[in-house]
């Protein structure tokens, strides 16, 4: 165990409030699929429109991080997050008034660009105030906050959306972030440490390919796309999917529930492995577990089964993905990890934004829930198989 660093105090009001990001981000992130079963009707979508505006929300989140992640090498934290929290709690706040699929999507992708941005500089954040030797479960906890925010959302869909509407689960996602805004100007402290030394800054080029670094990078960005190709799907179509299989809404709430508190025991726990074993074990023994509990969720059809899977596989797909965010700037110089973390995001936000629009598609062609979960199968097996190369070739490039 390493030592606590300089200024603990100050550190842990800093992770306790990026956790709370985190946490609204996830609330966000996870309304519009508990919202969906009524939503959906609500305004009339057809499966393909509800999946371009589920898109639509990723297409802001890989604009997000990729600038985010390059203004995150440049300018203090603080005032990047603060940017970012405003941004994406007044778009949600915005789908309340959406009538149709056109203002819902523009709400939805100008809200994701705002959630894009705060993901990059969150890892920064947490490299810069987590010990060596706790460098990725810091991370993970502070990540943690996002299937934590899922979990809310879920639970607030089963509690209050069939006695006041849809819309009351993005006016709570739209207020509270605009709440926390005074917070985290007066208790944030700013952080300038990366910005520092722009003369001897590598190149976006030279910091993402160059010493060798072409496969990992190449491999980062494939482990994302499908990772999140399938967090995503799960996240917006979830609660549909479990629906459809007869378990009603209720019962679609309670898988989200259940996907979303098996992650956050997930990135703790694999976190805490990743840290004490180093990333290659845990990582990739987490993606044969999680396609095992897909092909699971595929054939199970009553409740507790249902439930359990959906858990599990929040354990190993968050759990995995979380504990990346704490690996993969590892490999980049530390005046390029801002970078190299908005890179590998926004390269998997285009595999998010996939995930919806091929569940809308699948499901338009009567393939139903198993095969939506069936088709995610080999999807997650590739995506193992990118998570090895990258973590057996991939070497720590200091600090």
């Amino acid at each position: 165990m390493g030592a606590s660093p300089p200024h603990a105090p100050r550190g842990a009001v800093t992770l306790s409030l990026c956790f709370l990001i985190a946490l609204l981000e996830g609330f966000d992130i996870q309304a519009i699929g508990v919202a969906a079963p009524l939503l959906i009707p609500a305004l009339g979508l057809t499966p393909g429109q509800a999946g371009v505006v589920f898109g639509a929300g990723m297409a802001g989140l890989v604009c997000g991080a990729l600038s985010g992640g390059w203004l995150a090498d440049r300018m203090g934290r603080k005032p990047l997050l603060m940017m970012a929290v405003g941004v994406f709690g007044l778009f949600t706040l915005a789908t309340v008034v959406a009538g149709g699929p056109l203002s819902l999507g523009l709400y939805r992708f100008l809200a994701g660009t705002g959630l894009g941005a705060a993901m990059p500089t969150l890892v920064a954040v947490a490299l810069e105030i987590a010990p060596p030797d706790r460098r990725t479960r810091t991370t993970t906890l502070m990540f943690s906050g996002m299937p934590a925010g899922g979990a809310l959302a879920a639970l607030f869909a089963a509690g209050f959306l069939a006695r006041f509407g849809w819309h009351s689960i993005f006016l709570a996602g739209g207020v509270l972030p605009l709440v926390l805004l005074p917070v985290m100007a007066r208790l944030m402290p700013d952080s300038r440490a990366a910005a520092a030394g722009g003369a001897d800054r590598p190149g976006g080029a030279q910091a993402l390919f160059g010493e060798g670094r072409l496969l990992v990078t190449l491999m980062s960005w494939i482990t994302f796309g499908l990772t999140l190709l399938v967090l995503y799907l799960l996240l917006n179509w979830l609660p549909s999917l479990v629906a459809a299989k007869g378990l009603g809404g209720v019962g679609g709430a309670g898988a989200a529930f259940a996907f979303n508190a098996g992650s956050v025991v997930g990135c703790w726990v694999i976190g805490v492995l990743v840290d004490r074993l180093g990333p290659r074990l845990p990582i990739i023994a987490a993606y044969p577990a999680l396609a095992l509990s897909l092909f699971g969720l595929a054939g199970a059809n009553s409740l507790l089964p249902v439930l359990v899977l959906a858990g599990l596989a929040g354990f190993f797909l968050l759990g995995a993905q979380y504990s990346l965010y704490g690996v993969i700037p590892l490999y980049y110089p530390a005046r390029a990890r801002g970078l190299a973390v908005g890179a590998s995001i926004a390269a998997g936000r285009l595999g998010s934004i996939g995930g919806p629009l091929m569940a809308g598609h699948l499901l338009g062609q009567g393939w139903g829930p198993a095969g939506v979960a069936m088709a995610m199968v080999p999807v997650v097996l590739s995506a193992g198989v990118a998570a090895a190369v990258m973590t057996i070739r991939g070497r720590h490039a200091g600090d």
